[in-house]
């Protein structure tokens, strides 16, 4: 027993002389980053979030803590430095893990504990971290760091480097790139460049000469019909999809509208306007019948639109883009004779109608997952094929080791006939356009503008698959969201008592109709989802769930008001 005390004690002072060194220096760098005492802050499901000044501390100790998840991981970690669709003076940050996907839920953990952790208290969150774990200091880390075109980025990514060089970490800045680049990135390093390259260029290359190959199975393009308006949302799309343009090799013309140049990063502008004011950007001249898109001011989201020739505003959301991409594939399954289990995972926000057209008409796989995109990924690694969206645009397809090994093996065998093998080779090239970390706009882009130009179908063919049913999304300030608790991918609510039976008996009363709620990630408000057959019903159905909220569930300030 004695031996064993001596020994334990031996080892708690060498890991403290191994530990202590790198400390120092942790020390000295963290009071030139230091915390406002009191300020709280929340690593939710799109990172930390809040007004740029008061991130500094936030960005320094996520450097130390990637440098941590290198270490645990013997791999390559990445930084985003971004706030996505929010406005230019807010900023925040996005952990990317070792195969390009976000962090886990343990480590999201470790980086509000961190965050939050007074200045005093730094050192010990440290070491706390450290011993839970047992990650081995002296092993070599590696970070990538990147960022969008806010002015705070370039001081808040350098605070993310900071913090990794003083914990020993190595570090690339990669400076301006779009989210999914960076996961990208990541990948690429992590799979010994089996992924791709991990630089810019070598991602413009993948992905362009994908859609090159693609592109040359579609016959006869006006060049009207290769005409795409993308709206840049002011923000870093914009500026990549300018680099890699040249690259495309005249298969699609691009008119780039809010490049950055002179307007504000997602002001009136970007996937997420488009998307809540259902209608088109500022400053985008549409012509009828048009093909246009946006991106989001990070670029990992797309939504399409266009104007008919009544000058009326049409929206293709996420829920048309994962049915088109559906559709694609699984033509291109059943011409390459290849049984593949292929499912499309959504959340309770898609609409009704993209629900029943893929499991009644298209007869594949519906999964219904937790709103986040975290949730939908990983709902979607149970398929041979995943094709996951959210509503806002936010998707992409996964494929699995043994799906890209069959397709490769199709496209590689000499002996099938030309209809199976040019279905194998446009899988193929499918595969090598779409980037499988996240979703991706510039990717999705791609791969939507191949699909279109292959099936050689316009914008309102495409919109015309089905017709969305009418909704409306309401919110209900309460005193306390934790008041609301759901099950069923959040489509049932569990608590408080009454309240579901409440929103059944509701929604029998229209036609066509259903209705959920929600509680919201990060402020006391409860989010109302309703759809049914007319834009007034589905309002009126809103209005009534809205109530039912507000008198079951601590509904806080006036009743709410009806719509019409």
């Amino acid at each position: 027993m004695v031996a064993y005390v001596l020994l334990h004690a031996a080892y708690a002072s060498h890991r403290k002389q191994t530990i202590m060194p790198q400390f120092k220096e942790v020390s000295k760098q963290s009071s030139l980053h230091p915390k406002p005492a009191g300020l709280v802050l929340q690593y939710g499901t799109a990172g930390f979030r809040t007004n740029a000044k008061q991130l500094d501390h936030i960005m320094f100790r996520m450097g130390l803590l990637t440098t941590l998840r290198s270490k645990k991981t013997k791999a390559t970690i990445g930084v985003m430095v971004t706030a996505s669709h929010n406005p230019e003076e807010d900023n925040g940050l996005k952990l990317v893990d070792p195969m390009g996907e976000m962090v886990t839920p343990t480590w999201e953990g470790y980086a509000t504990q961190l965050a939050n952790a007074e200045q005093e208290d730094l050192l010990a969150a440290l070491q706390d971290i450290i011993e839970k774990e047992a990650i081995n200091m002296s092993q070599e880390a590696n970070v990538f760091v990147g960022k969008d075109t806010r002015s705070s980025s370039a001081s808040l990514s350098q605070a993310v480097l900071d913090g990794v060089s003083a914990l020993g970490g190595h570090s690339k800045d990669y400076g301006l790139v779009t989210t999914p680049q960076l996961h990208y990135m990541v990948c690429c390093q992590n799979t010994q460049c089996k992924y791709g390259e991990a630089t810019v260029e070598g991602y413009y290359k993948k992905l362009c000469q994908a859609f090159i190959q693609l592109t040359k199975n579609a016959s006869n393009c006006t060049d009207d019909q290769k005409h795409l308006t993308v709206d840049g949302a002011n923000g870093i799309g914009a500026l990549k999809l300018r680099e890699m343009e040249s690259q495309l090799k005249k298969e699609l013309h691009i008119s780039l509208f809010n490049d950055g140049s002179k307007g504000k990063l997602n002001h009136q502008c970007g996937a997420d306007f488009v998307k809540v004011q259902q209608k088109p950007p500022t400053g985008i001249k549409m012509n009828p019948g048009e093909r246009c898109c946006s991106f989001d001011g990070d670029a990992d989201r797309i939504v399409y639109y266009y104007a008919d020739s009544e000058g009326q505003f049409h929206l293709l959301d996420g829920d048309k883009i994962a049915t088109l991409i559906s559709i694609f594939l699984k033509e291109l399954l059943t011409q390459a004779g290849l049984d593949l289990e292929m499912a499309v995972v959504q959340t309770a926000y898609a609409n009704g109608s993209s629900t029943n057209y893929l499991e009644d008409t298209l007869k594949v796989i519906v999964r219904c997952s937790k709103t986040g995109v975290k949730h939908l990924h990983r709902a979607a690694q149970e398929f041979d094929i995943g094709v996951y969206f959210e509503s806002n645009g936010h998707g992409t397809v996964l494929f699995s080791k043994a799906a890209e090994e069959k397709i490769q093996q199709l496209a590689e065998n000499s002996s099938i006939n030309d209809e199976r093998k040019r279905a194998a080779l446009l899988l193929q090239n499918t595969v090598n356009v779409i980037n499988q970390t996240v979703g991706d706009a510039i990717s999705d882009m791609l791969l939507i503008e191949a699909i279109l130009a292959i099936k050689g179908m316009t914008i309102q063919q495409w919109d015309a698959i089905y017709s969305d049913l009418p909704n409306r999304q309401l919110k209900v300030k309460v005193s306390d969201r934790r008041m609301i608790d759901t099950t069923d991918a959040e489509r049932r609510a569990v608590s408080p008592a009454g309240l579901q039976e409440a929103v059944n008996t509701l929604v029998k009363n229209y036609r066509e109709a259903r209705s959920f709620v929600r509680p919201s990630g990060t402020e006391d408000l409860v989010r109302v989802y309703a759809e049914a057959e007319t834009q007034e019903n589905a309002d009126a159905l809103a209005h009534d769930v809205s109530l039912a909220v507000y008198r079951l569930a601590g509904g806080v300030g006036g009743e709410p008001k009806p719509l019409h």
